[in-house]
């Protein structure tokens, strides 16, 4: 049993690593020149150059990442909230004008978020600079009034309190206004260049292309005639043909994308330069250039097309040899990061995993581009013109309305009035509702809205998928971290141990209560925070002796038998925090009120887990501890994080939040530096998380609805180098987090009943999914938390949306929820433990971490056929290339043919030595052979032992997908093509 604890654990050094990332994965910017054949030089300009290739070792470019990273950006069906949330149900519009005199609107509408039971209001606030849009909850007994929604979006001082639109045309053009983010549909250039060609004229005189240009073409959509074509036409003529005939189109996951083929548009001998082909392709703001030709032949760069308008160029090149293409990004210097970076090297043998990838990339490159000042300039103007002209012509009509209904908050129900008032403001209401659903409608079919539907492709998971950890979970949560593969919960009930599937084991009783710990398996160590105001000490146990503990059964630990566990000078504590990167050293900062205690434990040898079974489980590493120095605060942190310096010696510092500051202390001299001010009324810190890009220090400094990246250079001189730098960035969260958690290239927030998941490297949002009463509960490695329903990959744009004719004051009646019959008996829902693996989010290759402390579970079944079937599994964070090669193994060794480990490589052949399915001629059936029988007994004596049912009655499997175990292996393994089938 001792031997699974003498490995480290990858999933803990993984956790140390993950906040670590580099731009280089989206390219550099170069100066790229062009010239004539002659050598003359033509044109030149900064862009910023993706060929996959990161100039690192090759284990830490995006290449070895597994393709989970592949995600539309800022997705329409999270953020066009006004057509989602809005329209076609009754909400509250107001209007108003800043301490500028600047006007602005202001949506309000009380949602149940894509019926999972969680009332809340949404909110957009429509100024010129652009919209901001928050989630509030709901809460029956509290007063939301105009002003703290307000407030909650920084804008506390008026010239003109909001008043109320009651008029339903205010719907038209507040979706006029939303429509100014950018259009929802695209349309992209295609440019035909043949080997050797090096202006644009000769590009676009091709009148042909060659037949792998024709079949990159069939791949990327499909050939339309243009005339009488009602969908989306992107600039073409569908009337008089006088843009050509034909067209490539295609649909992806909701947009329409139109192609200007440069071989496709009108083509004219006369006219060398083809004015109609660049009109087009030059007015497009990505274009892709497919060329001919060997590697070693002259490249392709955007300094040979010349348009003001493209920023970006997708080079594409075929190799006929291996039957791949090739792809290379060229971004213009002010179009921001965006994704997915290339793999490395940018080579892709899977034709319809290119067009995926190609198109995502392309449609988050063309959202990027409108936030260039270009047009972000443009857009802003259109902004404020049409918002000062709508306010204009509401303004007269504004003050023929009554006061009274003016002046009602959002959480107040309408006052006792006569009935024919009320009866006026239900027909009102009928009408707003009508004409808002006529208007979605109307926009749904002019194609002007994505259509409804899941982002996850058959067989793809998202990497932020959930896994079942521990169900019906009765204890109170007040913190957690990781060991090995299982749990260490502080609970009301004592501190427990949890693994998958298994009973918990009290390490300490209940008299113990750990208010923050860290499980550091590499060090053997186990660090607590215990007890609460004068009472509080920093613990430090070996986790050799917790093991010893777990292993022999012993008594129980209560606090009473930690004395000799306590740090030195830390009674009284508050927080506490541990430097990420503790491989040399070990560097803890207490919290005391307003004071600092800097401890230090200088890493040995001799006290790692690798030799931690010849210690004494009774001897103490408090000794090991030394007490460095004191540092004194103006007031106590209430967040507070360890940054390592370059040297990690003179050079560390701590972040402390406080008031309404977050200041950097050197922890050699004591001395601290603003390094940012927040600059609102009242403010809620929730995080300042350290991160490395390039080894190169920064902060992700979270407070309200901001996160806000500031780059950190080491001190020179004793004073640190804080200023401004083009690195800087900051977003803005739908809803106020309680924690935040970085894994690149993702970054989470968590709320009280959502998850919401943007990237790291631009803030952008990738996918927000609703866990309703949502508990975080440790982060360090792999993520766990509490809830009542698992976080799915699918997309909840595809929720069927209830409109409602009641009163935005108070929630309408909602959908049940699929939950057990407990729960609709007025019992309250039982809540589980989740887990998303940091492997799956970070997309690395890694080994499985260390084992649990807790005996392993196995669960085999025999057939009566005597061969065991597969050992069920209860992590299906397997990634593809695990899956087959678990199918190829297992294939061989359910025929018999087992001899020897089968290489990975072989993988591809084996497909032909299998037998496959014979089918008789004569009965017109399939035949079943041999290994067909095995696996059909495997699923029967798994079913049998599970209760399941194998009905093929759709209604019956949908009745009992509910009932299912967690341990159900819902990915089964086709032994013939090696593919992922979904049970559901």
């Amino acid at each position: 049993l001792m031997k699974r604890f003498s490995s480290s654990s990858v999933s803990e050094d993984l956790g140390c690593r993950r906040g670590e990332f580099s731009r280089k994965h989206y390219g550099s910017v170069e100066l790229l020149i062009s010239s004539d054949a002659d050598g003359a030089i033509q044109r030149a300009g900064r862009f910023r150059v993706e060929n996959g290739s990161s100039g690192e070792n090759t284990d830490c470019t995006p290449g070895t990442w597994h393709r989970t990273d592949v995600h539309l950006e800022n997705p329409e069906y999270h953020t066009r909230w006004y057509f989602k949330y809005f329209l076609g149900k009754v909400h509250q519009n107001y209007i108003g004008t800043d301490a500028e005199k600047n006007p602005f609107f202001l949506s309000v509408v009380l949602s149940d978020q894509n019926n999972q039971r969680v009332p809340q209001y949404h909110s957009i606030l429509w100024r010129k600079t652009g919209t901001q849009k928050i989630c509030l909850p709901y809460s029956p007994t509290k007063t939301l009034s105009v002003k703290s929604i307000l407030s909650a979006m920084s804008l506390d001082k008026f010239e003109k309190s909001p008043r109320e639109i009651f008029h339903p045309e205010i719907q038209k053009d507040l979706l006029v206004l939303e429509e100014q983010e950018g259009s929802v549909n695209f349309k992209f250039g295609v440019l035909y260049a043949k080997d050797g060609q090096l202006t644009d004229d000769e590009m676009f005189s091709n009148e042909i292309g060659s037949e792998s240009f024709q079949r990159f073409l069939h791949l990327l959509g499909d050939t339309i005639t243009l005339k009488g074509w009602t969908g989306y036409r992107g600039g073409l003529d569908t009337k008089n043909d006088t843009t050509g005939t034909c067209s490539i189109y295609t649909v992806f996951q909701g947009h329409e994308i139109m192609f200007h083929v440069s071989t496709m548009l009108p083509y004219s001998r006369e006219n060398k330069q083809q004015v109609e082909r660049k009109r087009h392709i030059g007015n497009d703001i990505v274009t892709i250039v497919f060329q001919e030709g060997e590697e070693s032949s002259p490249a392709f760069k955007p300094s040979m097309i010349r348009s003001h308008f493209t920023h970006i160029f997708a080079l594409v090149r075929y190799n006929k040899q291996n039957d791949s293409y090739r792809l290379k990004i060229f971004s213009e210097e002010s179009v921001p990061l965006f994704g997915p970076p290339l793999p490395s090297p940018p080579v892709f043998t899977n034709h319809q995993e290119f067009r995926d990838f190609v198109l995502v990339k392309l449609i988050n490159g063309e959202k990027a581009t409108l936030e260039t000042p270009t047009f972000s300039q443009k857009r802003q103007r259109t902004l404020d013109m049409l918002i000062r002209s709508l306010y204009q012509d509401l303004m007269p009509d504004l003050h023929k309305v009554n006061n009274m209904l003016n002046r009602r908050s959002f959480s107040d129900v309408l006052p006792e009035s006569p009935k024919s008032t009320r009866k006026k403001e239900e027909a009102r209401q009928a009408e707003f509702v009508r004409l808002g659903q006529a208007l979605k409608l109307k926009t749904t079919v002019k194609g002007d809205a994505t259509a409804n539907l899941a982002t996850t492709s058959f067989c793809k998971k998202e990497p932020w998928e959930s896994q079942s950890f521990c169900s019906n979970f009765p204890h109170e949560i007040v913190c957690a971290d990781s060991w090995g593969q299982s749990l260490l919960v502080s609970t009301d009930a004592g501190i427990l141990l949890i693994d998958d599937g298994q009973p918990s084991v009290q390490v300490f009783d209940k008299t113990l209560q750990i208010k923050q710990m860290h499980v550091l398996e590499a060090l053997d160590l186990l660090i607590a925070r215990t007890d609460k105001g004068k009472d509080s000490r920093i613990l430090v146990f070996r986790l050799s002796a917790v093991q010893k503990d777990i292993e022999t059964k012993q008594m129980i630990r209560s606090k009473y038998d930690c004395r000799e566990n306590k740090l030195e000078r830390t009674k009284g504590c508050h927080l506490y925090a541990i430097n990420t990167h503790h491989g040399s050293e070990l560097r803890i900062v207490v919290a005391i009120r307003n004071k600092l205690l800097l401890v230090t434990k200088k890493y040995n040898p001799c006290n790692s887990l690798t030799s931690s079974s010849v210690l004494s489980s009774s001897e103490s590493p408090v000794e090991e501890f030394q007490y460095i120095r004191e540092i004194c605060l103006s007031d106590p942190p209430v967040v507070m994080t360890l940054v390592d310096g370059p040297t990690e010696d003179t050079d560390n510092m701590i972040c402390v939040a406080y008031r309404h500051q977050f200041d950097l202390v050197n922890e050699s001299t004591g001395e601290s530096y603003r390094l940012h001010h927040v600059e609102t009324n009242k403010v809620n810190f929730v995080a300042a998380i350290d991160v490395y890009e390039d080894g190169e220090a920064g902060l992700l400094l979270c407070y309200n609805y901001v996160c806000q990246y500031r780059k950190v250079y080491p001190f020179n001189g004793g004073c640190p180098l804080i200023q401004p730098s083009a690195y800087d960035f900051h977003f803005s969260w739908n809803q106020v987090p309680y924690a935040v958690v970085c894994a690149f290239p993702y970054i989470l927030a968590f709320t009280t009943d959502s998850i919401e998941i943007r990237l790291v490297v631009n803030g952008n949002l990738v996918h927000t999914a609703v866990v309703p009463e949502l508990q975080l509960v440790a982060s360090r490695s792999d993520i766990y938390f509490k809830a009542t329903a698992a976080v799915s990959g699918s997309s909840d744009s595809s929720s069927k949306e209830k409109s409602s004719r009641s009163s935005p004051q108070t929630p309408t009646a909602y959908e049940m929820p699929e939950c057990p019959l407990a729960a609709l008996e007025g019992e309250v829902p039982c809540k589980n433990l989740y887990k998303i693996p940091l492997s799956n989010l970070v997309g690395r290759s890694i080994e499985r971490p260390l084992k649990s402390p807790l005996a392993p579970k196995v669960i085999a079944t025999t057939t009566s056929s005597g061969v065991a079937s597969l050992p069920v599994t209860h992590s299906l964070s397997l990634s593809r290339m695990e899956i087959k090669e678990i199918a190829s193994r297992t294939r061989k060794e359910l025929l018999g043919l087992l001899d020897e480990p089968i290489p990975k490589t072989e993988s591809a052949q084996k497909k032909k030595k299998v037998p496959r399915r014979q089918s008789d001629p004569k009965q017109g059936a399939v035949r079943s052979t041999s290994s067909d029988r095995i696996i059909s007994s495997s699923f029967e004596s798994y079913s049998e032992g599970h209760h399941l049912s194998t009905s093929s009655d759709p209604n019956t499997l949908s009745n009992r997908e509910e009932s299912i175990p967690s341990s159900y292996p819902f990915q089964l393994i086709s032994l013939y093509d090696e593919d992922i089938i979904d049970l559901k």
